[in-house]
Parts: structure tokens; sequence; C-alpha cells
């Protein structure tokens, strides 16, 4: 919450619902607009030629250049922070570009990084191949097994990464399980909490040290804005060892400056936004942030009816004589379920596959039958959305890795929206009759 809305009041004071609202944002204080207003300017007047060094050497907070910072992106930064339970968050201009700047500040040219199997399509091709290019290299481990992310790290490993309900299978592993491997190591466990918001699951409770967003998704709700955030836990200890001298070496671009020592708790965030994102420059625009901030008002409520409508039509779907099998953790038949139970009260999101019996061609005839869900490349939407990933988002991969990632050629991604649920298993009903 805002110091000068509530009186001082402890921001963890508040409800989720409020803080939604409220966190980080006060009326204007020229105009009184209650709206955050998008402030869409390049840049910002200096009081004079001290303040102005000052801001450049990081020895005061304010704005400079909107690359850096903004002062409608900073609400959204606050408010995020805010909700994970973080100390800081520095947003960007997509998911990908925010993992990106996450690995640019903690790896070097050599080092290595365990990831789920379970993961995005896109990020598996980020991680195995595109940042091969400059010097990074992953394995994948089963999430389900915690132990294979222990036997896959090695002297070099920096971090530990996750997703907290996988995209698109679904799958939720033993999360305090893997934290605690990362923590033996010395290592930070960065969580992707896209599919499930912090509404749903605060990783940072459970262990996470970094924890990232495609805003893009249910943060923003509405499929209208592109975005992404890195939230720093302020918890990791970066000098415990030596693994990671971007945070504890003095920096040569700002006069021996230590990220570490001078900045504390939110170093990892200085670093990210005072090099890296300085640097590769893929800032979050103010209306982008603006949108997604009108959006975060309502995650709560758009949360419990995603995930009630989701359960439903799950349980549609596994009764189906075209479906073969539904790879929900809500559902009693997964193997995530206990971990479900543990990590997920309220529920486990509304991303999931199904694989039909048709295989492949039923796949792609499925999701040309739908009338009422939308056949496109996003989740998190208000809509429904249907997706066959074999032939669009993990096209790119192996059958083998398709398979391993859960999105393998008679796999169906579904990312259920907020309409009356009896029409959403309408349509899947006639489109599935029609596609077998």
């Amino acid at each position: 919450m805002n110091d000068t809305e509530n009186n001082d009041r402890d921001p963890n004071d508040f409800g989720f619902a409020t803080r939604a609202i409220h966190a980080g944002a006060a009326p204007d204080a020229t105009t009184g607009a209650r709206n955050t207003p998008i402030h869409h300017s390049t840049s910002y007047v200096f009081d004079d030629v001290d303040h102005a060094a000052s801001l450049f050497n990081l020895q005061s907070f304010g704005f400079i250049y909107s690359r850096l910072t903004n002062p409608t992106v900073a609400v959204l930064e606050e408010r995020i922070a805010n909700l994970e339970g973080g100390r800081a968050a520095c947003a960007a201009g997509s998911g990908h570009a925010a993992q990106f700047l996450a690995f640019f500040t903690l790896m070097e040219p050599g080092d290595h990084f365990v990831a789920s199997r379970n993961l995005y399509g896109g990020s598996i091709t980020q991680f195995a191949v595109s940042f091969k290019k400059l010097g990074w290299h992953c394995d994948f481990a089963d999430p389900l097994n915690p132990e294979t992310f222990r036997a896959a790290l090695k002297e070099n490993t920096k971090a530990i990464f996750i997703e907290s309900v996988s995209n698109p299978s679904n799958v939720i592993g033993d999360i305090e399980a893997i934290a605690e491997i990362a923590r033996d190591a010395g290592i930070p466990l960065i969580v992707d909490n896209t599919m499930a918001t912090p509404y749903l699951f605060r990783p940072i409770d459970y262990g996470a040290d970094i924890v990232l967003h495609s805003t893009t998704k249910y943060l923003n709700g509405h499929g209208n804005s592109m975005g992404g955030v890195i939230v720093e836990s302020g918890k990791f200890d970066w000098a415990q060892n030596d693994k990671f001298p971007s945070m504890t070496k003095p920096d040569d671009a700002y006069h021996g400056l230590t990220f570490y020592e001078t900045f504390g708790d939110f170093g990892f965030t200085m670093r990210v936004r005072a090099v890296a994102l300085r640097d590769f420059g893929p800032s979050l625009s103010p209306t982008n942030a603006f949108m997604t901030l009108t959006g975060i008002e309502t995650l709560p409520l758009r949360m419990d009816r995603h995930v009630a409508n989701a359960e439903a039509v799950a349980v549609f779907l596994e009764d189906h004589p075209a479906v073969a099998w539904v790879s929900y953790a809500g559902l009693r038949s997964s193997p995530s379920l206990k971990h479900k139970n543990r990590y997920f009260p309220k529920g486990c999101g509304a991303v999931f596959t199904f694989g039909l019996k048709g295989g492949y061609e039923a796949g792609i005839r499925l999701v040309e039958g739908c009338e009422l869900l939308s056949h496109l490349a996003n989740v998190g939407d208000t809509r429904s959305l249907i997706l066959h990933p074999a032939s669009t988002t993990h096209r790119q991969l192996t059958e083998e890795q398709q398979i391993a990632a859960g999105a393998g050629p008679d796999v169906v991604r579904i990312s259920v929206g907020i309409e009356t649920v009896e029409d959403i298993t309408r349509d899947l009903d006639q489109a599935l009759n029609a596609a077998s």
C-alpha cells in the first residue's frame, strides 16, 4: 500500500483484494486523478546538476529515462512485489525478456543451471538453444522427483528454475523440496508463477528466491498487453559463496559500487535494472503497465471463476469418450494431486492439457471445430482458448522433447475462461464429437 494514502499502516495488514487495487498507488499529487496516470514521457527534468549526478550514480532514487524507470511502470512493480511478498521488482517488455534479464544478472559464460522439464515450450527453446549461444548451459530435471535436480547440479550451477504450475501440462512438483536442494547448493530457486498468480500461490512463502511472471497472462487477464516482471524475495545471501561476482564484486560502470553491499536485500533488482535493463533495453511501455494495473484490480474475482470453470471442464473431459486422459492437478487421477492439496488450496489454475484418442489429426480437427473457444497462442484470457501445442508452440521441439514437456502429438492445451461453464463444455462436446 502507498504510505501517503494509508498513514504508514503495514501493507500486509490489508487483504489480498485490497492490495490488488491499492498497492503502490495513490491519487495523483498534481491533478487528484484516482487512477494511476499513463506517463508517456521519455525523460524527466533534474533539479540541478548535483541531483542528476546522484541519480546516475545510484546514490538517490528517481526518474531519469523511461528505459530504466517510469512512474506508471513503478506502480506496477510495487504492486506485484507487494502481492508476491517480495522486496522489490523490475518490469520488462515480456515474460521472455524478464527471464533473460534475470539469467543475465546471474550467469557468466560457461555457467550452468537446472530447469524443470515441464515448461512452456518457448522457455525450453530459450534455455536449450538460444542461451547456449551466450555460453549458458541447462540440464532438465523431473519436478515430480526432486532428487533429479540434486543429481543434475555441477560446480558451476548458478540456479534452479521451475514453474509453480507447469504450462501446459498443469504439473505441480514438490516445491519446498526443490527449494531445499537449491538452498543446500547455495544457489537461488527461480519460480515462474505465471500460471498460478500470487492469488493462488506465493512461491517466496515456500522457499523461492526470485519469482518471474509473464504479466501478459493472468495478471493482465484480458489478452491486450504484453509484459513481464522479476520479483526479488530479499532473502538470498549473495555473499555466501563466490558464485555471483556480479552481485559481490565492484562494478566498473558505477565507479566500483558493489550491488549487494550497497543495496542489500534489493541488490539483485537494482543490478537487473541498472545493468541488464539499461544495456539491453526490453522496457515495459507505460500503456501496457497501465492496462496490467487495471487487470490486477480484478485478479481475485477472475481467478476464482477461472478455477471453478476449469475444475468443471476437467471433470467433463475426463468422462468424454473421445478423450484418452486429462492432465489437471486437481483431478483425483493426477500424480500432482498431493502437491496441489498442499500448495494450492484455492485451486491450481485454469490451463491444462488432455489427450485425444485420435492422436495428432484429431487434435487439429478439434481446435478447428471449436466455435466459442478461440484457437490462438495465449493463455490467461477472460475468453476460453484452445491450442494444439505440437503443431504450434512446441513444434520446434523433437517428438521426444514434446512428450517430455507434456506436449506430445495427441495433446491439446486449454485455457479455461470465465464464460458460462455450460457454454464451454457444450462447444467442446460438439467439437470433440466431430473430431472423433
